[in-house]
């Protein structure tokens, strides 16, 4: 492990967050590290591999329920004289059990809303051209911006310019605990490399963007429970992300905060290997559980606002399994295999008895299924694939299906497995608007700041395409204030040791 051993900035972590907050510590003067643990081909954490949706209306502008999703969803039986207290006065006033209550602080929530758009613009001086690209949902009801290339795109572009313009990169370097000073400053972190050989890297401001937990299966259990035996990480990313941010960050004494219970839940089909392979196509069939029942509403409203949540009913289903039954009448979906990602085609059979045999569900009770469902359809004049067009089950009929509801019944039939798929988990640490971590009594942790999955922002139902938005917006603001309090620092040194000049 070469390299310095004392730095300005040290970064924990190569996602879009890490490598935000290294370009920006390097273009405000710090001298900056970065620690990975995977290899060079596979740096960038969950952003290499996702296509890095933005909720965003145009370039400059979030969507028009950013913040309002955030207060729909910001905790569970919050207390009415806190939230008063939130309410009536600026974090300063707050009382340290609500700067420190697990919910999502409206001062962080409209900071990230501000500083969303000036962010796409700073990304774009780095090279990387946004658009609103086609997505894998076929119906949606908020507009979402993405980089051209993806997340793959800005971990290329980022860490081609930090690179470029002198920070140290140790890769296969796995951070494992904060150094702290006497006072309680933090002052970097002890790490190990490839070969297990352990050091101090001593950093004036150190910055952890090193993900959430979903690679880790005791955490997983402890937080989430036995139900977490059936998930798994959403995409190669994801296993490099096993939680000593978030521990070592606990252990100093940071607030806790966002839903440690719960995660960013996407369809997958576990047959296959394939990055994100997603199974968004339920919503024009029915889903069934290993019983060969329905369980669920597969379409009450379009995919992206309903597919988390009917994941997560998927995942209560025995052994965390269901299963898409669709039949021939799918082809008339424009482009629907746009919505399917997994690399594994459909089981396909010429009938319903044949394709229980083919998913291991019992024949019988799959016909009696699909024979009520279809008795409960409508005439199926006014389907519209690509829009809401309330074809309803008839009423008293449950589970209900609110929209493309149309008879099963013409051959062949196909089916996917769906299981739950972790993109990320929610639990994380309590931040304020410049990215510092605060501890359980509500004040800064000195030296520490946060970014990307680290940040609990996160209760119930994720606000969709705001995790690598997230990443940017407060990984630019992390490094930037980072590098001026070390630069701060520097100046004051230099001035301090300056010799004085001996009058003539």
């Amino acid at each position: 492990m070469s390299g310095q051993h004392e730095y300005d900035v040290l970064v924990a972590g190569s996602g879009i967050a890490g490598l935000s907050a290294a370009a920006a510590a390097l273009q405000n003067g710090a001298r900056v590290a970065i620690l990975e643990r995977a290899p060079p081909e596979d740096r960038g954490g969950n952003t290499r591999w996702t296509d890095a949706l933005m909720r965003m209306k145009r370039d400059r502008e979030v969507s028009d329920d950013f913040e309002e999703h955030f207060a729909k969803n910001s905790g569970y039986y919050l207390d009415p004289s806190l939230m008063r207290e939130v309410a009536s006065g600026s974090h300063e006033q707050w009382s340290g059990i609500t700067r420190t209550l697990s919910f999502t602080d409206p001062e962080v929530i409209a900071t990230f809303a501000d500083r969303a758009g000036p962010t796409i613009e700073w990304l774009q001086s780095f090279g990387i051209r946004f658009d609103f690209l086609p997505t894998y949902f076929l119906t949606a009801c908020q507009p979402r911006l993405a980089p051209v290339g993806g997340g793959l795109a800005l971990v290329e572009a980022l860490g081609a310019w930090v690179d470029a313009n002198g920070a140290d990169t140790f890769y296969r370097t796995t951070a494992r605990r904060l150094v702290q000073r006497a006072d309680g400053r933090v002052a970097g972190l002890y790490v190990t490399d490839a070969e297990g050989r352990g050091r101090e890297i001593r950093a004036h401001a150190t910055i952890l963007a090193c993900g959430g937990f979903e690679g880790n299966p005791e955490m997983l259990a402890r937080y989430i429970g036995p139900g977490a035996r059936y998930i798994r990480p959403v995409a190669r990313g994801g296993y490099y992300n096993k939680g000593e941010g978030l521990r070592m960050a606990l252990e100093v004494g940071s607030a806790p905060c966002g839903d440690f219970s719960s995660f960013h839940a996407e369809p997958l089909d576990p047959r296959s290997g394939a990055p994100e392979p997603i199974v968004l196509v339920f919503n024009y069939g029915v889903l069934v559980n290993k019983q060969g029942r329905r369980f669920v509403d597969e379409a009450p409203a379009t995919v992206d606002a309903t597919y988390e949540s009917i994941t997560r009913i998927i995942h209560q289903q025995n052994d965390g399994i269901g299963y898409v039954i669709l039949d021939a009448k799918i082809d008339d979906v424009p482009n629907w295999r746009k919505a399917v990602r997994s690399d594994v085609p459909p089981h396909t059979a010429p009938t319903l008895e044949a394709l229980a045999d083919e998913i291991g569900v019992d024949p019988i009770t799959l016909i009696e299924t699909i024979s009520a469902y279809n008795d409960a359809c409508p005439a199926p004049d006014g389907f519209q694939a690509l829009n809401l067009d309330g074809l309803r089950t008839k009423d008293g009929y449950q589970p209900r299906k609110s929209n493309w509801a149309r008879r099963i019944d013409t051959s062949p039939f196909r089916a996917f497995p769906v299981i739950c798929g972790n993109c990320f988990t929610f639990g994380g640490v309590k931040i304020n608007t410049k990215a510092q971590v605060l501890d359980t009594d509500g004040i800064v942790i000195p030296g520490l700041y946060a970014g990307g999955e680290m940040i609990g922002l996160y209760y119930g139902t994720y606000t969709g395409a705001t995790s690598v938005l997230r990443g940017a917006v407060f990984g630019k603001i992390a490094g930037a204030d980072a590098a001026q309090s070390a630069v701060a620092r520097n100046t004051a040194r230099s001035a301090a040791e300056r010799p004085l000049l001996e009058p003539i």
